[in-house]
């Protein structure tokens, strides 16, 4: 896994507007960016925006349906950091615990 995909997806799940767009889209399966503004304080060109930079890191793709975009979620990319987040815990539990044995031996 590369690294520029867990940069983007950690960059663009950094703002709150983002990760709120992320839950509803996941409890909604789709929408529109009219629909997921309604539910949002911010405008519906602000929620392009903030999809666009969703689609880029790979969090989401949107699909044209006549004059519509209809987004949802594409787990993959969260799906590899996820990954990378659990070696990277998997990695200092291990040094945790040579620390833990290295101390209780003194």
């Amino acid at each position: 896994m590369s690294t520029e995909v867990v940069d983007g997806v950690l960059a663009a799940l950094a703002d709150p507007t983002r990760r709120r767009l992320l839950d509803l889209l996941a409890a909604h399966g789709q929408a529109t960016a009219t629909t997921l503004a309604a539910g949002m304080p911010v405008s519906r060109q602000a929620v392009v925006k903030h999809l666009t930079v969703l689609d880029a890191a790979g969090l989401v793709e949107g699909v044209k349906a006549g004059r519509e975009v209809r987004y949802a979620v594409r787990p993959d990319a969260l799906d590899a950091t996820a990954r990378w987040m659990a070696a990277l815990a998997a990695e200092w539990d291990r040094r945790l615990a040579k620390i833990k044995r290295f101390a209780e031996e003194s």
